[in-house]
């Protein structure tokens, strides 16, 4: 049974589902949810891939405490604490670079955020974290 657990958040029902899975299967695990911002078509660090900085936009900084708060909430309804944690660049990489960094033993994600033309163009952020994560992925759906 894994220990550490990363879960990716973005304010969806899919995620929110994604979070209750993770906790109702793994129950004596700790678990991260993470949100990360992305960045924007012309900012530069969509050519990095990933800046790991705090938004500096209010209105973006505002709703990744939404989302983050909402997180931990439905931990403390559930009976588990969720640490939490934001970030900024693009999803895919920033979280298997927090998955590397933070010793986790597992990544529980949703199977899409993005419906239509988007997820086809953009792609599968929880494609990309499976192909890339050097833990386990599973893929909630």
């Amino acid at each position: 049974m894994p220990n550490r657990i990363l879960v990716p958040v973005d304010g969806s029902d899919r995620s929110d589902e994604t979070l209750e899975y993770a906790i109702e299967t793994f129950p004596d695990a700790e678990f991260t949810a993470l949100h990360v911002v992305e960045v924007g078509q012309g900012d530069l660090g969509t050519f990095s891939g990933m800046t790991g900085d705090v938004p500096d936009d209010e209105a973006e900084l505002e709703r990744s405490d939404e989302i983050l708060e909402a997180a931990r909430e439905r931990g403390d309804e559930l009976g588990v604490e969720i640490e939490t944690e934001r970030g900024r660049g693009r999803p895919d990489r920033l979280i298997v670079s927090r998955a590397e960094d933070g010793d986790y033993d597992l990544i529980v994600i949703g199977s899409h955020g993005r419906d239509g033309l988007a997820r086809v163009l953009l792609g599968s952020v929880a494609e990309k974290v499976t192909r890339r994560s050097p833990v386990p992925v599973l893929i909630a759906r």
